[in-house]
């Protein structure tokens, strides 16, 4: 594992929804952003097939507030095999109000977040240099630039993002948050099936840490 200072960014928004994977109508958060979700925003900034990001620490500087309501969803999936049957077929195609429904969502309220992260080459990233992409990484933030609109569990609550200015403390709250999904192990077969991986995730002090040996679990051909 690497062990340069970690790089920080201060992420926020007014909704986040980091959904439960054992919920499966209706979404309900977990009370702090997960490893992976973290990954997530920290990719849309700046990512690079060298190398992967490595969550370290993410700091929670907001209490942690719910929010419910109700959404419209549609029940089906996008099937490429049915939209060639309505090209096919004449008059037919998708009627949203036969396949409408109503679901129920507790996400969580206006959060801030710092994530404490590191990069880790791989493949042929290993012959650089890792500062030549802190560097980059940092100047992004900076700048504001992103390859994508980060956000915070679902698409449609959009993240900010700004350099942190370290005069936040996190919340003082200590408590155990139960177990939380760390990230999936993707098959080496390139089916994109991925088998989940979870850890105990504890708040100490408004930080949660996250298990750094999990990560060798994700590579190819780590032990699950």
């Amino acid at each position: 594992m690497n062990t340069h200072t970690p790089l920080t960014v201060k992420v926020w928004g007014e909704r986040a929804c980091f959904t439960r994977p054992e919920m499966k109508v209706e979404r309900v958060s977990y009370e702090v952003m997960t490893p992976s979700a973290a990954r997530g925003i920290l990719e849309a900034i700046f990512w690079k097939p060298e190398f992967r990001w490595l969550i370290q620490e993410i700091h929670v500087l907001r209490p942690i507030e719910h929010i419910s309501f109700l959404r419209n969803e549609v029940k089906s999936k996008a099937s490429y095999r049915a939209a060639q049957s309505w090209i096919n077929s004449p008059g037919a195609g998708f009627f949203v109000e036969d396949d409408r429904t109503q679901r129920h969502t507790l996400a969580l309220r206006d959060v801030v977040y710092v994530i404490h992260a590191d990069i880790e080459l791989v493949g042929r990233g290993t012959d650089e240099h890792p500062a030549k992409y802190r560097d980059q990484f940092r100047r992004r933030v900076a700048k504001g630039q992103c390859f994508h609109r980060p956000y915070l569990g679902c698409r449609e609550f959009s993240a900010h993002f700004c350099e942190p200015n370290h005069e936040e403390p996190p919340i003082a709250v200590s408590k155990r948050l139960g177990r939380m999904l760390f990230d999936l192990k993707y098959a080496s077969d390139g089916s994109g099936e991925g088998i989940p991986i979870f850890f105990d995730a504890e708040l100490d002090r408004g930080i949660m840490k996250v298990p750094q040996p999990l990560y060798r679990q994700t590579l190819p051909g780590g032990s699950p």
